[in-house]
């Protein structure tokens, strides 16, 4: 598979596109690539492909029920746990993470996914492209490209390092709050 599709993509869509119904995205498996026009950090450059993803992730003991569409439109509107675009894009935006319900879980609370969901809709881009297997293809893409939002596998990223530690720290401080809503 050819990565230019992700790169230059002929068409980045929008959360306003994706979380309309019916949703263009396709409910099939594949690699989703992120686009910014503001970027999320000063050290990094907007308007480019900052972090790719898969769906379904493979799984050696069950089937996943994940596709492109499901995949997709919860990085627009979940939460940080459970997309680690959205734990990222918190932290490098400076939002609180917190412990929430039992306290094993960390979001940024409603407020704070309420603010990084706005943040995503006036600044993030997708696009995708089709992949029966999908994990195979992500591996290539984060050895091969500068992907400096993509922790796994991507050590040899320069942004790696500063991205790790930030994520720590945050989760750090999430422990030492008390439980939120």
């Amino acid at each position: 598979m050819e990565v230019v599709p992700l790169i230059r993509p002929e068409r980045l869509w929008s959360a306003r596109e994706v979380l309309t119904r019916p949703s263009p995205v396709p409910a099939v498996a594949g690699v989703y690539g992120w686009h910014f026009d503001g970027a999320p950090h000063p050290d990094l450059q907007a308007g480019r492909l900052l972090y790719v993803g898969i769906a379904p992730r493979y799984m050696a003991n069950r089937v996943s029920t994940q596709n492109l569409r499901k995949r997709v439109r919860y990085h627009f509107r979940g939460n940080a746990a459970g997309s680690t675009l959205r734990l990222t894009l918190g932290c490098l935006l400076g939002l609180e993470l917190r412990r929430v319900g039992s306290g094993k879980r960390m979001t940024f609370g409603k407020a704070g996914e309420a603010e990084l969901s706005q943040w995503m809709v006036d600044n993030a881009r997708v696009c995708w492209v089709e992949q029966a297997e999908p994990w195979d293809f992500e591996s290539k893409l984060i050895s091969e490209l500068d992907l400096p939002l993509n922790l796994d596998q991507n050590r040899r990223n320069a942004f790696h390092g500063q991205l790790k530690e930030l994520r720590a720290q945050a989760r750090m401080r999430a422990r030492e709050l008390p439980v939120g809503s």
